[in-house]
């Protein structure tokens, strides 16, 4: 008869019991009641946050503040902006707050409406700067460096220049047929927004007599011929360079930036 195996020798030999698997981890969940309790906390929570933005007295519109006005009085930029003083500050529209105020004053070149909690609009006003007049009658256009008319007022501003739109008979058909008196009138816009800050100052009339005569008018009888409205930076360096080196010149010339000229009479 064969005797025991190895197999069941070893099993013998270890008293026949098998090694102890390892405890199994249970994950306990929450219990029914915690999952209630904690869903009624988060309504009461969202319903009180509502409350309080939208229902209570303690976040609503008490005042409506301004700044960056400077022609513009903070009485007119409130009354134009028609803020709604008394409710929810949560709710009030800052977008069509700006588009109001631009809508209804010209002169606002950018408006930021700012909540400022709790009680409080703040409208920061930038206003637009006139870099050339066109004379209407006894009145003025004011018209910024992006050609936009904004304003018209009774007395010039000082130190803003006059544009004078007198076309050379000899070119007056051809430049009006092709450019239009409006896109004449935005390329002197174009020269004037270019102008060096100290030749800006003395400027007193922008004449255009073509799409590239473009002339200025300074203090004391002095001249400057610019040409075209392009390369207006190069012309603007060329001009200070040039006025810096010919301090008693009377007439100066950049419609070519790369050969410039001047003279004393």
């Amino acid at each position: 008869m064969a005797g025991p195996t190895t197999a069941e020798r070893q099993k013998a030999a270890s008293g026949g019991s098998r090694p102890p698997r390892p405890p199994r981890s249970r994950v306990r969940l929450p219990r029914t009641r915690t999952l209630v309790l904690s869903l009624i906390a988060l309504v009461l929570i969202g319903a009180g946050s509502v409350w309080l933005l939208y229902g209570s007295q303690w976040l609503r519109v008490e005042r409506v503040t301004t700044s960056g006005t400077r022609i513009l009085t903070p009485e007119e930029v409130r009354e134009a902006a028609a803020a709604p003083v008394g409710a929810p500050l949560v709710s009030v529209d800052t977008e069509a707050l700006e588009e109001r105020l631009r809508k209804k004053l010209r002169r606002i070149d950018s408006v930021d409406v700012v909540r400022s909690w709790p009680h409080e609009i703040a409208l920061n006003v930038t206003e637009r700067e006139p870099v050339l007049l066109i004379e209407k009658g006894r009145k003025f256009v004011e018209v910024d460096a992006d050609g936009v008319r904004f304003a018209t007022v009774g007395h010039a501003p000082k130190g803003v220049p006059l544009l004078e739109l007198t076309p050379d008979q000899e070119k007056a058909e051809s430049s009006l047929r092709r450019f239009g008196s409006d896109r004449l009138r935005r390329e002197s816009v174009r020269v004037a927004g270019a102008l060096p800050e100290a030749v800006a100052r003395d400027t007193r009339v922008v004449k255009v007599r073509s799409y590239d005569s473009i002339s200025l008018e300074l203090r004391g009888g002095r001249t400057v011929a610019w040409g075209s409205s392009e390369k207006g930076r190069t012309k603007a360096s060329t001009l200070t360079a040039l006025m810096k080196a010919a301090p008693k010149a009377r007439h100066f010339d950049v419609s070519v930036p790369t050969a410039p000229a001047s003279s004393a009479s």
